[in-house]
């Protein structure tokens, strides 16, 4: 696609959880739980609030159409304040320093006096209702030429552990959100631009890794199109399929709402009926033990709603989508029945009884009771009519599914959603903290330096820049291990094991610097080193892995091993002389199991060799 051509316009907003040792607004540690660990549980029902001007946000509307009971699981590492049942503490000023120096590394502007502000949020990640959010900076530079437009310093959100289960040990880690302006143009160009965010947060050595601990929200639209957030994009590699799919369904969108225009389709309310009876004996299990189900007949619609607009997604999927907000399960239509249990006779009748022509697409849709189904209904027709309408693609949040693809989730929220905490005091940001602010070094200038001063390859040391274990190699080469061997271990041998079903996350840094200390003093050799993992991710300890795997071994006890080795193939090594010293060297680290150094016993080797050599020419 030419994307320029259709109007692209794209930003992203990443959140990532900072490594602070508490929490943003109470003293707990940002330790993450299972859930099996919990120690007690609550329920709450969530309420929008006015904004000041007295009104309600339309996000937060839409989440209420349906009456939920959110239960919320706690620990022993969490406390009132995440309860809500507690006024929460002043803000954490480690996770507001870290937010200061992510700022000045893009050029930005610190606001002097910053203030904390309440976002309605009622979805059930918050049990207050709403997320605790401050702007910290404005207005930074990107390498695209682009802007960061601000950076606001956040509390996490609870954990879903499924439906309207929710896990309190995530809730109030420190979130930085970063907000680009619309400046990118191309999928890749929003892939790269994320990339270099993520590679400026990691610079700082203060921010949590792994997957769930950042998330990428991208902004997109394209001419006649609309602004349309996807949010949770959590694999970096998935940010430019993303954008590429969302292109395709507003594009599908505009191209059915032309053709519909063409059939003269219309939607009314006055089209609706009651089919419950038409099902009385159906074999549909869904419908079967529905109280209630109801119909539309959509004039012109027939063959647009079973329309592929994405991947895996239909223009039925989006009504269904929004049907779903009521609490059903979703809809049937015309343009895929019969199937799911209703019959071709069902069809037939139904089509009959809605007074469908040929060109018509009927849709049911079934609930526990007449205002659950009535309610779902109505949802269809509102986005079938956005359908027909001039913007027929929709301002609204949508969330990623695992192939890219989107789903809708909440329209768009507007300004509605903010309003003051009254519970934090501002805190000033004056000229003298700003201008103490260090910066830190980028990890693409890092890697670089690494590639000069240790000899490193650049791609090498690109990876090690970008890698969680980045701190251990700097902890390793500060105790004088060579940094090519702890660089080796942990991208090349790790990754091995790695594939091989080797737990080695389990192997603790004390036990990778125990490792490579015997290796520096002649301990053990390097050869030994993923035996000696493979060992300790199985539970062994490092002391005990070196015993049992790198036996001590003397230098007179190597020259011993090394004779008797030579004597039994003295015919070979008169004949071959110095060429059976490779041959020779994997027979003696065989019998030394690693435990020497394999320059060690190359040089052993190559003393003894010359001297049976020297031998036989006397």
């Amino acid at each position: 696609m030419d994307y320029k051509a259709l109007g692209l316009v794209a930003g992203i907003e990443i959140h990532q959880q900072l490594d602070t040792k508490e929490k943003l607004f109470c003293h707990c540690p940002t330790k993450l739980r299972e859930v099996n660990e919990h120690s007690g549980e609550f329920f709450r029902y969530l309420r929008a609030t006015e904004s000041e001007m007295g009104e309600i946000d339309r996000a937060a509307k839409e989440e209420m159409k349906r009456d939920r009971k959110f239960q919320y699981y706690t620990y022993d590492t969490t406390c009132l304040v995440e309860n809500d049942e507690e006024p929460p503490a002043p803000l954490n000023d480690e996770a507001l320093s870290v937010c200061l120096t992510i700022g000045k590394m893009f050029g930005m502007t610190a606001i002097p006096q910053i203030h904390v502000m309440r976002k309605l949020v009622i979805d059930g990640s918050n049990t207050s209702g709403f997320q605790r959010t401050a702007l910290v900076a404005v207005k930074g530079v990107l390498p695209n030429g682009g802007e960061i437009e601000t950076i606001c310093l956040e509390e996490e959100a609870a954990q879903r552990v499924k439906d309207d289960l929710f896990s309190l040990d995530r809730l109030g880690i420190p979130l930085i959100e970063i907000t680009t302006s619309p400046c990118m143009h191309t999928p890749e160009e929003v892939q790269k631009v994320a990339e270099y965010i993520g590679m400026v947060l990691r610079s700082t050595g203060k921010v949590k890794r792994g997957i769930g601990t950042i998330r990428q929200d991208v902004n997109i639209s394209i001419a006649s199109g609309a602004r349309v957030e996807i949010k949770g994009v959590q694999e970096l590699d998935l940010i430019a399929e993303v954008v590429k799919r969302e292109v395709q369904r507003q594009q599908a969108l505009l191209a059915i709402r032309d053709e519909l225009r063409g059939r003269n389709a219309s939607v009314s309310h006055a089209a609706t009926q009651d089919v419950t009876g038409l099902f009385k004996e159906t074999k549909s299990t869904v419908l079967k033990k529905a109280k209630r189900i109801m119909a539309i007949t959509l004039k012109g619609f027939e063959g647009f709603v079973g329309r592929e607009i994405q991947p895996g997604r239909r223009l039925g999927s989006e009504m269904s989508d929004y049907a779903k907000k009521c609490g059903v399960g979703g809809i049937f239509h015309t343009d895929e029945l019969p199937a799911y249990g209703v019959t071709e006779e069902e069809v037939t009748m139904l089509r009959s009884h809605m007074h469908a022509e040929e060109q018509d697409c009927v849709i049911i849709v079934s609930g526990a009771h007449e205002k659950q189904a009535a309610c779902a209904l109505n949802q269809v027709i509102i986005r079938a009519g956005m359908a027909l309408s001039d913007t027929p693609v929709p301002e609204e949040t949508r969330k990623m599914l695992e192939d890219g693809s989107t789903a809708y989730m909440r329209p768009l929220p507007g300004a509605a959603r903010m309003y003051p905490e009254t519970d934090v005091l501002p805190v000033i940001i004056g000229k003298e903290r700003w201008d103490a602010v260090i910066l830190p070094e980028l990890l693409t200038h890092k890697a670089k330096r690494y590639a000069k001063d240790y000899a490193i390859d650049l791609n090498y040391a690109l990876q090690l820049a970008a890698s969680d274990k980045l701190p251990l190699f700097e902890r390793a080469v500060s105790e004088k291990i060579k940094p090519k061997l702890a660089a080796f271990t942990l991208l090349s041998t790790a990754t091995e094991l790695r594939r091989e079903g080797v737990e080695i996350r389990t192997v603790s840094d004390e036990s990778y610097l125990a490792i490579w200390h015997a290796v520096e003093n002649g301990r053990t050799a390097k050869e030994a080193v993923p035996a000696l993992l493979r060992s300790i991710a199985a539970g062994s300890t490092a002391d005990a892995a070196l015993a049992e795997l790198a036996p001590a071994i003397s230098r007179a006890e190597l020259e011993i091993v090394v004779k008797k080795i030579i004597a039994s193939r003295s015919d070979f090594v008169k004949e071959k002389g110095k060429a059976t010293l490779g041959p020779l060297m994997g027979l003696v680290m065989e019998e030394v199991r690693g435990s020497v150094d394999g320059k060690l016993v190359s040089e052993i080797l190559r003393k003894e060799i010359d001297a049976a050599v020297a031998d036989k020419n006397r």
